[in-house]
């Protein structure tokens, strides 16, 4: 049911990611994405990092993928990690399901840490990440501006 992502995905994943730019603050994108974006950013972190997606019967529900954190060489065995499960289908266990493959397939990488921004508040996400050992690292006030109010973020780290 978890397999590597691959371009054809790219429609599936609007459905599931699009929902999130148009109704929530849990991502900072505020233009619904396309698919044939979604498709070049498949393709652009499946190169050299991991994208992976929940599929059950060709029917996409979740995905999560890592990419490096930032340019600078000394942080090259650092990722930044999400994940986002189909709206209706976040109480079904698929995201630490796809969470936990994706920390493997890192170690495997020689990975060795794991940062992921939560937007605040964002309760379910927050027991996620520390259910799988996350840590929080930082907490910035009012660092985004969506559905006309300010957003805090936080940063939580895994050491693998």
């Amino acid at each position: 049911m978890i397999r590597k992502a691959v371009p054809d995905d790219a429609a599936q994943i609007c459905w599931i990611y699009n929902y999130y730019i148009e109704n929530t603050t849990v991502t900072f994108e505020t233009e619904a994405v396309s698919v044939e974006a979604m498709r070049e950013r498949i393709i652009s972190v499946s190169e050299n990092h991991l994208w992976l997606v929940y599929d059950n019967e060709g029917k996409i529900y979740g995905f999560a993928y890592a990419m490096r954190w930032k340019e600078r060489s000394a942080y090259k065995f650092t990722v930044e990690s999400t994940v986002y499960i189909e709206d209706g289908c976040t109480a079904m266990g698929i995201g630490p399901e796809l969470y936990e493959a994706l920390l493997i397939e890192l170690k495997k990488k020689n990975v060795h840490a794991v940062l992921a921004g939560i937007t605040l508040p964002n309760e379910n996400s927050v027991k996620m990440h520390e259910k799988l050992g996350f840590k929080k690292v930082a907490h910035m006030e009012q660092t985004g501006f969506k559905c006309d109010k300010w957003i805090d973020v936080g940063y939580w780290e895994l050491i693998l």
